[in-house]
């Protein structure tokens, strides 16, 4: 019976990832993703009109136009007609910025102690704008729903043996340390890259980023970070020698 389970969970597995397997843009990585554009956006949307109903947005006239000014440039690069582009500004001291699927961009006010001209503010939306189209979200939540379902194979495997409690802690462990979380240092790379290339289709300096990203490290020092290789972000200096390597790229192919 068990055999039959393992079988037929292999079965759905193969199934959905032969049918859902994409291509990002501009670095053309396969990913698999089990939702639809569709059903990403509606998601983001929702997203959206939560956090606008319960953030205090900012009405600075100066940080809403300067947001506004280079995110519709980096949205017109991005070339997605059927994202729904908006930009807003939290009127928060947190140093960060986030965008929803289908292409709501927040950009917190603490963020323009790092952001010193408008390249560098382009940096932050093309690294943003970036997750956004190449559906880093719904990969990510692919990958949980793809983690539960092995949980419960793994349930059904070990049901009732000596061991099922320590192997269920252990499954999970390897999926975040194993899986999710570099998974996650590899979109923000990703992001990265791609967000270098926007940018500079948009008209701005890609070498901007790197200064962009020494004041944000600047900024966070004296922050407890943990190791890379528990953190979903990429550590700071690794992620700036990427970026240094990105940048003759994007400037002879997206100039």
């Amino acid at each position: 019976m068990k055999q039959l389970f393992r079988l037929f969970i292999l079965f759905v597995i193969t199934f959905l990832i032969s049918g859902c397997l994409s291509s990002t843009p501009y670095t053309h990585r396969k990913q698999l993703v089990l939702f639809s554009p569709a059903q990403e956006m509606q998601m983001g949307y929702q997203a959206a009109r939560q956090i606008l109903a319960h953030e205090p947005i900012s009405r600075d006239p100066r940080l809403n136009e300067i947001v506004q000014r280079v995110g519709r440039r980096i949205a017109q690069a991005a070339n997605q007609p059927n994202y729904k582009w908006q930009f807003f500004v939290i009127d928060k001291d947190v140093l960060n910025a986030f965008c929803l699927p289908g292409g709501k961009v927040f950009v917190y006010k603490g963020l323009f102690k790092a952001v010193q001209n408008d390249d560098q503010l382009a940096v932050v939306l093309g690294h943003e704008v970036a997750h956004a189209i190449a559906r880093h979200g719904a990969e990510r939540m692919s990958m949980v729903q793809l983690g539960r379902l092995g949980e419960r194979v793994a349930e059904r495997t070990i049901a009732g043996g000596k061991y099922a409690g320590v192997i269920k802690k252990a499954y999970g462990a390897t999926e975040g340390v194993g899986l999710v979380l570099p998974f996650s240092r590899k979109f923000e790379y990703e992001a990265d890259e791609i967000g270098l290339y926007l940018m500079t289709k948009a008209g701005y300096d890609p070498y901007q980023a790197i200064p962009f990203w020494e004041n944000m490290m600047k900024l966070s020092q004296g922050r407890r970070k943990p190791p890379e290789f528990l953190s979903t972000h990429p550590a700071d200096m690794n992620r700036i020698r990427k970026i240094k390597k990105e940048i003759p790229i994007a400037l002879k192919n997206y100039r």
